[in-house]
């Protein structure tokens, strides 16, 4: 009886395992490029069902990248496309957001991710009304260029460890408020907490963290600021301070990550969890 008992939780394992999320690769062209990107719809999936776009970071692949965001999809049932940057000059994956690294290079990423959603919502029938946009990294760069650039294409934004460039806030003004969150680290080295005003990491001068957030409070009229300590999960403790009252009923967040580095935060937060909730709220 031990054995066939034995036996069963073995076949019930894995028949869970079978059943757990799955990205699909597709393609598609853009610019005379073939794109790739990874794809997980949920099933009965229709075009009211949410999309929500996760970038990676600078020299990452989107194969099998943040598998938590995937857990959260699969319970809630929204789709999740994980789309792949291409290489730069140095061979590492990412997109085009002006780091001084990426003088001379000329692939419009931006473009990119515009015609990436129109993609997937004639080929995959997914997203019509409610698509999000997220990054770690330089993904999170490549979320704040959105948010500026076409604030209409995404219900709202997410990043993780982003920057916001010099050169960005001072010559782009947003076209219109959104609702955005941060969450980031005080110690990252590789996206500094402070800001780089003189470029000591080689990525070009960006502003401070707290300021690039605050930035898109001011745009939407926030008129007030909530703060409060998560539960603490990890060796971090973790500050939410929420931007209330502003314009239409947007929100803007910012997630203080308190003495960790450069990461999604996983092991202090529910990361995942967190931004779901926050776009859940700006479902049509």
């Amino acid at each position: 009886m031990r054995r066939k008992t034995i036996l069963v939780c073995i076949f019930l394992a894995l028949g869970l395992c079978a059943m757990a999320a799955e990205t699909v690769p597709y393609t598609m062209k853009y610019k005379g490029e073939t794109r790739t990107y990874w794809l997980y719809v949920p099933e009965g999936a229709d075009a009211a069902t949410p999309l929500v776009l996760v970038m990676h970071g600078y020299g990452g692949k989107a194969e099998g990248y943040c598998p938590e965001m995937l857990e959260v999809a699969e319970r809630e049932g929204f789709a999740v496309c994980y789309p792949q940057g291409e290489k730069d000059a140095k061979g590492k994956t990412g997109w085009n957001v002006g780091y001084d690294v990426q003088q001379g290079l000329e692939r419009d990423d931006v473009g990119f991710v515009k015609a990436l959603v129109r993609h997937l919502q004639r080929r995959h029938r997914i997203g019509r009304d409610n698509v999000f946009m997220s990054g770690m990294s330089n993904g999170g760069e490549m979320t704040y260029f959105m948010a500026y650039r076409y604030p209409d294409l995404f219900r709202a934004y997410a990043t993780i460890a982003g920057l916001t460039m010099q050169w960005a806030y001072k010559d782009w003004k947003a076209k219109k408020p959104v609702p955005i969150m941060e969450v980031h680290g005080t110690a990252d080295k590789t996206s500094m907490w402070e800001g780089d005003p003189t470029d000591t990491g080689g990525w070009g001068a960006y502003i401070a963290v707290p300021l690039a957030v605050g930035y898109w409070a001011a745009q939407a009229r926030c008129t007030h600021e909530e703060t409060v300590t998560l539960p603490q999960k990890g060796e971090h403790p973790v500050v939410l301070h929420r931007y209330l009252g502003g314009d239409d009923g947007i929100e803007v967040r910012l997630y203080e990550v308190q003495g960790a580095k450069h990461s999604w935060h996983l092991k202090d937060m529910d990361t995942c969890e967190e931004m779901w909730g926050f776009f859940r709220q700006y479902l049509k």
